[in-house]
Parts: C-alpha cells; sequence; structure tokens
C-alpha cells in the first residue's frame, strides 16, 4: 500500500509541476520573455513528463487498471485525453509559426482538456459512457 501513495502522490507532484510550466511557458511566449528561450525551459518540462508516464504506467501496474478494458474504461478516455492534450500543447508552444489567436485557442482547449483528465482520475467514471 505505500508503494500505491508513493507513486500517486509522485504522479500527482509531476501532473502540479506540468500545468504550472504549461502555464507559465505559454505566458513567456505570449509576452515574447527571454525566458522562454532558456535551456532549462526546454529540458525540465521533458523530464517531468517523462516521470509523470513513468509514474502513471507504474500506477496500471500497481493498481491493475487497465485501458482497452471494460474496468478501465475511464482510464482509456483519460489516455486519449492526454494524447490530445500534447496535440494542443504542440500548437500553442510548437515553433512553427502560427497567429497569436490559433495558439490562445489550443493553450484554452489544452486547460479544458486538462480539467477532463483530472476529473476523470478523481473520478474514475467515463464520460462517454
Amino acid at each position: 500500500m505505500a508503494t500505491y501513495f508513493s507513486l500517486k502522490y509522485l504522479h500527482i507532484f509531476t501532473v502540479v509541476i506540468s500545468i504550472s510550466l504549461f502555464v507559465l511557458r505559454y505566458w513567456w511566449q505570449y509576452r515574447g520573455s527571454v525566458m522562454s528561450g532558456k535551456r532549462w525551459v526546454r529540458i525540465v518540462p521533458h523530464v517531468n513528463d517523462t516521470l509523470l508516464l513513468i509514474s502513471g504506467f507504474a500506477l496500471v501496474m500497481v493498481t491493475h487498471f487497465y485501458p482497452f478494458t471494460p474496468q478501465g474504461t475511464w482510464l482509456t478516455e483519460k489516455l486519449f485525453g492526454v494524447i490530445i492534450y500534447i496535440a494542443l500543447g504542440f500548437i500553442a508552444l510548437g515553433k512553427r509559426p502560427r497567429s497569436q489567436q490559433v495558439r490562445w485557442f489550443a493553450f484554452l482547449l489544452g486547460l479544458v482538456v486538462l480539467y477532463i483528465i483530472i476529473k476523470l482520475a478523481t473520478t474514475k467514471i467515463p464520460i462517454l459512457g
């Protein structure tokens, strides 16, 4: 049980860091801050998100909630939400030239998807069925 709680709190901690960095990086990019070009800003989110992915995978192994199973329907939806969030993050924060309106819309949609992911994780009740 101690392993479960350790993994759970590591996962939650990395989620908080990931969301904070997403918002902060968007803000820096929006304002044209030199902070968005710093080396650590390009490295730390990837390290954190790797820990987030590993802790999530470990939680799947410990809890035996598997995506694409009847018991893991909520987890399947969460997984698809994470994929959509990553795509929106690429649009909002990516290097490709995009209008500020497109980036803003992707950022807002990313926050909505994050809310849905957190709701799925906390309730374990699927939205789609």
